[in-house]
């Protein structure tokens, strides 16, 4: 697949690898990560640039993940699903060897809390400002109706993220890209929702990489 985009200012000060090349790696987190009270029980972490050299991980990633295009009932007709999309379970191998890096060191940032030790790996391929995603919480958290994590690496040209309230209220937005981490914490998938809109603006594409927990619902 052939994709070019606006390379990141970080990457581009980075070392560069024998091939010229920077090698993507994985910051620190710990007082990097800034939280962001978002009210009624609901959290996000951010940490900028936490993937250096990401832009060497976003062409690993548009090469070797088997990307594929998902349909969706919508009203009385099938849609396609505008983005790309591949998704890893607990026991699949991830596309890459950053990411099974990323999931463990999120998990030791974290404390593989009970029920919230990040299991498995989403991935969205958002190839123009035509691709998008609607509002909603993500389906690990409100399908049991219990707080939940949810931490995204978003590597590629940056797209805003707008997440808001479900009471109503203002509409927060971050940018997230070229090797960003944002982690939504505590209530945000019951009580807020998040979106990626349409755009008319030339972007570049971006891949986010959402890592989830495995929840039992026995537990």
């Amino acid at each position: 697949m052939s994709i070019s985009f606006q390379t990141s200012l970080f990457d581009d000060f980075e070392a560069p690898a024998a091939d010229g090349v920077a090698a993507p790696r994985l910051g620190a987190l710990g007082d990097a990560v800034e939280r962001i009270d978002l009210g009624e029980g609901a959290w996000l972490d951010v940490r900028p640039g936490w993937v250096t050299g990401s832009d060497e991980l976003f062409e690993r990633l548009v090469d070797e993940v088997p990307w594929h295009a998902d349909r969706r009932e919508m009203y009385d007709r099938v849609v396609d699903v505008p983005r790309l999309v591949s998704w890893f379970g607990s026991d699949d191998a991830f596309p890459d060897p950053l990411l099974v890096e990323a999931q463990q060191k999120l998990n030791d940032h974290y404390g593989r809390p009970p029920q919230q030790v990040f299991e498995t790996a989403g991935l969205c391929f958002y190839r123009t400002g035509d691709d998008s995603i609607a509002w909603h919480g993500d389906k690990v958290g409100p399908a049991i109706d219990r707080d939940t994590m949810v931490a995204i690496v978003s590597v590629g040209a940056a797209r805003s993220l707008a997440v808001r309230s479900r009471s109503g209220g203002e509409v927060r937005r971050f940018p997230v890209g070229h090797g960003d981490l944002l982690v939504m914490g505590g209530s945000c998938q019951r009580t807020h929702e998040h979106s990626i809109a349409k755009t008319k603006r030339a972007v570049g594409p971006r891949i986010s990489i959402q890592f989830r927990p495995v929840w039992s619902r026995e537990a």
